[in-house]
């Protein structure tokens, strides 16, 4: 009987491991993706815990489905930076990475709506970009550090509002990325960066994005619910339905952080519920549900269960309301789409890839091929390689069951 037991153990262990083992075989980007076959489990936050693994040959096998067919970017000009498309942020972002020349970035966010989900992305992004310089250059004794245009920003206008909010996000991304939360040095640059939200929530009253950037200071400091909660409240007095702020506040809620899995599943069906008609708000359970997925799923249909097609099914709504308002606004119309829903899209493929769901996942991947700045691929160490994966397998699924490449819209 002991024997018995002992093979039934490994057994167990060889049905958690194999698809760990294969994954590492199949999920190479540099070999093509079999149409069929499709069907296995994958055990990495970033990946399937659950979906399904196709078969790989060699590239140019008649087998192998092409995403190139379909007008998809090649891997290696995917652009890490950024969820979707903001031509004017990118060429600022290049301007002042190689100029050094804070000029640009200000004069950009001086005309951006405060209020909207565009300042709270172009403020990360600038202040991201200055965060990576210095990683980068720390600097020496005979070096700049980098981001330097960044410190002349500060020094040279103090009282502009635009420069103070991406000073407070560097400081925070600045942390995260160098420290752990557990350190005095992580705590003192926190401590720094409350600072700043204050200074800059002063120069911009109705700007929710120093509040914003403060939600993610408070969950480094993990300071106590009721502070936390009274930081919420000035921001829902000034964007009750911003997206950007909603995000930054449901990690605080999740389990891993300071919360629970009930109550960011409960933060986020509330928002979602109370959002006006055609907000991506409608898509936020999803983010809860991403947030909280197993580490080893073994089950088979987890992404058919009801906790995640209810969350899908509201994502889904929200992009297709917004493709619907694009549809149906004046010929000519090019209003920019709202930056958030960029977000909704990728997470929307790694929901869909791994449920099966092949033509939908098809219908988000041409919204925003070309960019991979977004959750999930973020957490991987190569964004690039893993977005290029899960779009292999969106063809592929797309093809074994009769799709034909449709080229995209010039």
């Amino acid at each position: 009987m002991a024997i018995l037991w002992v093979l039934m153990a490994l057994l167990m262990v060889a049905f958690v491991l194999s698809p760990m083992l294969r994954d590492r075989v199949l999920r190479s980007p540099r070999t093509g993706v079999r149409r069929r076959a499709l069907g296995a489990a994958v055990l990495r936050p970033y990946r399937f815990r659950g979906g399904p693994t196709p078969q790989q040959v060699p590239p140019g096998h008649p087998d192998a489905a092409d995403p190139a067919a379909y007008g998809f970017m090649p891997e290696e000009l995917l652009d890490v930076r950024m969820p979707g498309p903001d031509e004017d942020l990118l060429a600022v972002l290049d301007v002042v990475q190689r100029t050094q020349d804070y000029r640009p970035a200000a004069r950009l966010l001086a005309g951006t709506d405060a209020e909207g989900e565009l300042r709270w992305q172009r403020v990360q992004a600038l202040a991201g970009a200055a965060a990576l310089e210095l990683t980068q250059r720390p600097g020496g004794v005979h070096e700049t550090p980098g981001g330097q245009w960044l410190r002349v920003w500060r020094a040279e206008q103090p009282k502009e509002p635009g420069g103070a909010a991406v000073h407070a996000e560097f400081l925070a991304q600045h942390a995260w990325r160098t420290s752990d939360p557990d350190t005095e040095e992580f705590r003192v640059i926190m401590d720094e960066a409350r600072q700043a939200c204050a200074q800059a929530a002063l120069l911009a009253p109705g700007d929710p994005v120093p509040h914003i950037v403060e939600l993610s200071v408070a969950r480094g400091l993990a300071v106590p619910k009721p502070e936390f909660d009274a930081l919420w409240l000035r921001i829902i007095d000034v964007a009750p339905h911003h997206m950007g702020a909603h995000l930054a506040a449901l990690h605080y809620w999740c389990e891993k952080w300071h919360g629970s899995r009930a109550e960011a599943y409960t933060f986020a069906e509330t928002a979602a519920a109370r959002a006006p008609q055609g907000s991506p708000l409608a898509a936020l359970p999803l983010f809860a549900v991403f947030e909280h997925l197993p580490e080893v799923n073994l089950v088979r249909g987890f992404y058919q269960s009801e906790v995640v097609i209810r969350a899908m099914h509201g994502a889904l709504h929200a992009v297709h309301a917004a493709d619907q308002d694009d549809a149906d606004g004046p010929v000519g119309a090019d209003g920019p789409e709202d930056p958030t829903l960029a977000h909704v899209r990728h997470l929307l493929i790694f929901f869909l890839v791994a449920a099966e769901r092949w033509a939908e996942a098809m219908s988000q991947l041409i919204h925003v091929d070309g960019h991979v700045g977004a959750l999930p691929w973020t957490l991987s160490e190569d964004p690039a390689a893993d977005f290029a994966f899960y779009r292999a397998l969106a063809v592929a699924g797309y093809e074994s069951n009769g799709g034909t490449p449709v080229p995209r819209p010039a």
